[in-house]
């Protein structure tokens, strides 16, 4: 069986706040009809939303209340990284 192929949004974008750029990326499966939300920050730190959205437009104006509520902070505060386990 393979892989599902993934679908971007077409609401996927670029936000500047305070002339800092966030990714704004909206996707799902293929075979799916939810929407997963992830915010890229310059660095490259993602921030993914665990619940799903039920159109793109819904996650997209997620992000958006977020990034106003949040500002830049919220994505690139090195206290809200999880790092991934390194190798021994």
């Amino acid at each position: 069986m393979t892989d599902p192929n993934i679908v971007s949004s077409g609401l996927s974008r670029r936000v500047v706040v305070d002339g800092h750029t966030l990714q704004v990326d909206i996707y799902r499966l293929e075979t799916d009809h939810s929407w997963s939300l992830e915010i890229v920050d310059e660095d490259g730190t993602s921030t993914v939303w665990e619940d799903l959205f039920p159109s793109d437009q819904a996650a997209l104006d997620e992000a958006l209340k977020a990034i106003e509520k949040e500002g830049l902070s919220g994505f690139r505060d090195p206290g809200n990284v999880v790092p991934f386990p390194g190798k021994k």
